[in-house]
This record gives structure tokens, sequence and C-alpha cells, in this order.
């Protein structure tokens, strides 16, 4: 798996806002990416220094419109938390 393709996307909510004090980022990841592979990912990719990553899954939600039957995707969650003295720039400004 290509580096570019283990980052999907940044997470933002208000819980993902409020856990930016304490240098952490929220970000969908590939499914098949390890702990290992998204660190390894956002250190090349950003330039940043990382000090932990969090990994939970989350299974599609089953939803109902009228007589209709679908399901969410399911998709996985990364907990990114940089070093002290680092800063990711890029969602700063947001």
């Amino acid at each position: 798996m290509h580096l570019t393709e283990v980052i999907k996307k940044p997470l933002l909510t208000e819980k993902t806002y409020a856990s930016r004090s304490n240098n952490e980022y929220a970000f969908i990841v590939d499914k098949r990416a390890n702990k290992v592979q998204i660190k390894k990912a956002f250190e090349t990719i950003f330039n940043v220094k990382v000090e932990d990553v969090r990994t939970m899954n989350y299974d599609g939600k089953e939803k109902r419109m009228g007589k209709f039957v679908g399901t969410k995707a399911s998709y996985k969650k990364a907990i990114i938390k940089l070093k002290d003295g680092e800063k990711f720039e890029i969602l700063n400004d947001l």
C-alpha cells in the first residue's frame, strides 16, 4: 500500500477540535493500514514527528429510508498525537 493511500481525510468534529489542545488530530484512514504504516505515512507526508497512534474500527450502521434498507459505510479512525513542539499547520487554519 502506498503512503498516500493510507490517510484518506481529516475528521472534523467538535470533539476533535477540543483535542487539538493536547496536540491530537483525528483522521479517517484505510481499513487495511496498521499503526506503523499510519505513523510512517504521517511523518513522511506532513513532515512532523508522531508520538502515538490510536486506531478504532467502526462498523457501518443500518439505515432505513421508507421501505428501503441500506447500510452506511464502515471506516477506521486514527487519533494521531504529535510530539511536543510539533505543529500541524494545515488544520490549525480551519
